[in-house]
């Protein structure tokens, strides 16, 4: 009987633990698992803490997933499991302006779920990005940055609306509050490089990386 119960437990874990090493579990996507992880979180917290992870999770915005721990000053370095990738200026641009948009939104006291139009999204974007001429090629351009956003877990395309999207509020976590409360002068060097002003220097500077599972 005792065999049996920690079976099923074993059983338990490993649905959380494999959908956190697959990417973010979110409460509204996934319920059942959630409740799950909920429950478990703290044997799912000493399972990856044992290979350099920890486990970041938010119950008010509904979202989980791991990370790789700080090493301490007497451990020696652990190979990485999450990959850090450093971010091109459009889509470092991008995320920020996703997650002023959802502060503004969350601040006006909207619904839980903050959805964008295709269109929506290019206007608020384009400002900061360099002239082209071509309109087309400007909008195809945008296109890949939302996709590369999309990948990253930020956005969600709407199920049958491919020109509708939510912003994910995995975006919260990624760009925190300190950061987004020096957005404006950010934006002041965005805007720049738009015209041409800022030098290479400077657009490194406004890159960004991320360091979660997908």
């Amino acid at each position: 009987m005792t065999e049996a119960h920690g079976e099923e437990t074993d059983t338990g874990i490993s649905l959380p633990l494999i959908a956190l090493f697959k990417g973010v579990v979110y409460a509204d996507a996934q319920p059942q698992l959630w409740q799950t992880l909920l429950r478990l979180q703290a044997r799912v917290r000493d399972y990856v803490a044992v290979v350099g992870l920890e486990l970041m999770l938010d119950e008010t915005e509904g979202c989980a997933y791991l990370r790789q721990r700080p090493s301490a000053e007497d451990e020696d370095d652990l190979p990485r499991l999450v990959p850090r990738r450093q971010l091109s200026y459009p889509v470092s641009l991008m995320l920020a302006l996703l997650r002023r948009k959802l502060a503004e939104h969350d601040a006006a006291g909207g619904a839980a779920r903050l959805v964008l139009t295709r269109d929506e999204i290019v206007e608020m974007i384009r400002f900061f990005l360099p002239e082209t001429g071509d309109e087309a090629r400007l909008v195809q351009r945008i296109d890949t940055h939302i996709n590369r956003t999309i990948e990253l877990g930020f956005l969600r395309r709407l199920r049958g609306q491919e020109d509708r999207f939510e912003i994910r509020r995995i975006i919260k976590s990624f760009v925190d509050a300190q950061w987004l409360s020096e957005f404006n002068a950010r934006l002041a060097e965005y805007h720049a490089h738009a015209t041409g002003e800022a030098g290479t220097d400077s657009v490194a500077e406004s890159q960004g990386e991320a360091d979660r599972s997908e």
